[in-house]
């Protein structure tokens, strides 16, 4: 029987966690799969994944693919409809069908804290994570978002695609002194990018959501911590989205905390 076949892709690929994570659920599932990792730049996606076809079961992708791969589908989730963003690939007759999860899976973590319910919402970055944690928020209730950016220019179509969602956004420089207090403080920046304004952040936030897990922990982290404010890390989105990738691919269940251990783990080796 020819060997069933996974990866992540994107770039750069060498630090992602993704491996570790699938790789751990095969072994719990008992499943003789393969896991890799390739980088694939922008614009090369829709070539590499017809050229790794036969064998493929299915990818999960990265940066700064998600869009490409929202495109380059024959079948689209109602997140990827509408978001033009998809995190996982699974192989269809038709060729392949787009999911979003990293909207489920940010809903699931937040829940998983105690956060069943938004108002307001201030994301720091303006990429394709940032448009999925918008929709999540606004599945919890969420009617506002602040979009902290450092280049306004780059975040249109994240802009665009959050206000067709229905949502308020308003557009503000990341270091412009915050003085509104929000439910949900989320960063999909580097820890570099914000250095020195973790706790003004934090301190104008109900609870906190940093998308970023390396370098672990993150100044970001730890001053939510310090804060006691409910927190969701980095590694908690990306398990509770393997979790649905695992299963959409391999049709079994696994729990996040063994995806979470896998993570952290493999952090610890490095």
């Amino acid at each position: 029987m020819a060997e069933v076949r996974c990866a992540v892709v994107g770039s750069p690929i060498a630090h992602s966690l993704s491996p570790a994570m699938h790789r751990a659920a095969y072994g719990l599932l008992g499943l003789d799969w393969s896991y890799g990792a390739f980088d694939v730049q922008e614009g090369e996606l829709t070539e590499f994944v017809s050229e790794h076809r036969e064998g493929w079961r299915g990818y999960s992708v990265t940066a700064p693919l998600k869009r490409e791969a929202a495109a380059l589908a024959a079948q689209r989730d109602r997140e990827v409809e509408a978001l033009g963003v998809a995190n996982t690939l699974v192989a269809i007759d038709a060729g392949w069908s787009a999911v979003n999860t990293d909207v489920p899976g940010a809903i699931n973590a937040l829940r998983e804290v105690g956060v069943d319910s938004l108002s307001t919402l201030r994301i720091l970055g303006a990429g394709a994570t940032a448009a999925s944690v918008a929709l999540a928020g606004l599945r919890l209730g969420a009617r506002d978002v602040e979009l902290r950016v450092r280049d306004e220019r780059r975040a249109t179509r994240t802009v665009q695609a959050i206000e067709q969602l229905g949502l308020s956004v308003s557009v503000v420089p990341l270091h412009v002194d915050v003085t509104e207090s929000v439910d949900l403080l989320v960063s999909t920046v580097p820890g570099e990018a914000i250095a020195g304004h973790e706790h003004a952040f934090v301190g104008t936030a109900d609870a906190v959501f940093d998308v970023v897990y390396d370098p672990w922990p993150t100044g970001l982290m730890a001053s939510a911590q310090s804060e006691g404010r409910p927190l969701v890390s980095g590694l908690d989105l990306l398990a509770h989205q393997a979790v649905l990738q695992i299963e959409l691919m391999t049709g079994e269940a696994v729990q996040p905390d063994v995806l979470v251990t896998a993570a952290m783990e493999a952090l610890a080796s490095r």
